[in-house]
């Protein structure tokens, strides 16, 4: 089973918890075969180079998805648009450049873990967090990404099941590790982490419809 796997931190909890649940070392190699930020990861899931993986929620319309997600309540901190700067995309992601255009913004893009670096450098400069725009004129949760596949459903039903039950929890030496590797302290990182929802109920179904209507 290839697994596409989404190299920003808001993933770190189910990486690990998948380095921890799936004993074979066969399997492990696999599964994380497969590494990029989410533009990248979508083509290789829409040409079905990957079995499953988190794709972003507008690639993900009519697809066979979870129940389990990437999902900002009010602020987000790694979503980010910069009003006052030059109109620019961000080439990794496909969700977040819509999101802009559903809300009427302008200005650049920055989102994942370099925008989550930007906040914590920078948070005296004007911005203003998508997720939380969304949240002024929705009143909902917004679901940035989708876990999602193509084959062995079963396994990933049963992969996303497991893991909606699990309570997050980063071991010190992967916390440590990741926090060094993105310039970031262990305690900026858990308090990051803390923003992030992985489960997709009611709400987030409710918001995943307004979102993806043309």
């Amino acid at each position: 089973m290839i697994f596409g796997s989404i190299s920003y931190l808001n993933l770190l909890p189910f990486q690990i918890f998948l380095k921890k649940h799936i004993r074979s070392s066969q399997i492990k190699q696999i599964i994380f075969y497969k590494k990029g930020v989410p533009s990248v990861i979508n083509k290789q899931f829409l040409q079905k180079k990957v079995d499953a993986a988190f794709i972003s929620s507008i690639a993900s319309k009519n697809k066979k998805c979870t129940n389990l997600g990437i999902v900002g309540f009010k602020n987000v901190y790694s979503v980010l648009l910069l009003p006052n700067e030059k109109i620019i995309k961000d080439n990794e992601s496909a969700s977040s450049n819509h999101l802009v255009k559903k809300l009427n913004l302008k200005g650049k893009v920055l989102i994942g873990d370099k925008a989550l670096l930007f906040y914590l450098r920078n948070s005296k400069q004007n911005f203003k967090d998508l997720s939380l725009e969304w949240y002024k004129k929705h009143k909902l949760p917004f679901v940035f990404a989708r876990l999602c596949y193509n084959k062995h459903a079963k396994k990933i039903k049963k992969i996303a099941l497991l893991f909606s039950k699990q309570k997050i929890k980063i071991p010190q030496y992967y916390l440590k590790k990741a926090a060094k590797e993105k310039s970031l302290s262990p305690k900026e990182l858990l308090w990051y982490l803390k923003h992030i929802q992985y489960k997709i109920g009611w709400q987030e179904e409710k918001a995943l419809k307004k979102f993806l209507k043309k």
